[in-house]
């Protein structure tokens, strides 16, 4: 395999357009707005992977995630090929499954926090919406794979669970949005 990144500075963007396939569009299309949101989100997965070393179950999955998530990516890219399976769907679904049964039920909302493990993994986790939020946007435009979207809602369930159980790994217990009504303030 040849280098994909020869050269990094290119300057060919320097007009407000970037390359995709074997046309341009505008840094601010639709589907550009759909990839970096997309890019974002795996940067901020890396950054919770780095936070947990001894939670390998969790970096394991997050890493198989990241992977899906250039495939994500590519299948937005011309030649446009379908790369989102049910496999990868039923993947994320046996993680919620799995690891929200480990979980005490929610009797209310939950603030983001806890530690910085599950402060990063809830930053993942909006992250991960603002892209399903872009890939919608993208899709009323043209129809992709449904999979997609249904891919990245999972995965907004799955950080919400990671971050639940690592906030319950230290002695940050999870804070609760308490109705206006209950505040002690």
């Amino acid at each position: 395999m040849g280098y994909r990144l020869s050269k990094i500075t290119t300057r060919t963007g320097d007009d407000g357009k970037t390359s995709l396939g074997k046309g341009r569009l505008f840094k601010d299309h639709a589907r550009i707005e759909a990839l970096g949101s997309l890019d974002e989100l795996n940067s901020v997965i890396g950054m919770v992977i780095t936070h947990c070393p001894q939670d390998q179950e969790i970096i394991n999955t997050l890493k198989q995630v990241q992977q899906d998530l250039f495939d994500v990516g590519g299948e937005l890219c011309p030649p446009y090929r379908t790369a989102v399976t049910d496999e990868k769907i039923a993947f994320l679904d046996e993680k919620i499954t799995t690891w929200n049964a480990t979980l005490p039920p929610l009797k209310e909302f939950i603030l983001p926090g806890g530690n910085i493990k599950s402060a990063t993994c809830h930053l993942a986790r909006t992250v991960c919406r603002r892209a399903e939020r872009h890939l919608v946007t993208l899709h009323q435009g043209e129809n992709l794979n449904p999979n997609i979207l249904r891919y990245i809602n999972r995965l907004s369930d799955v950080l919400f669970i990671a971050a639940r159980l690592l906030a319950r790994e230290t002695e940050n217990k999870e804070d609760l949005w308490h109705h206006e009504r209950n505040r002690l303030i």
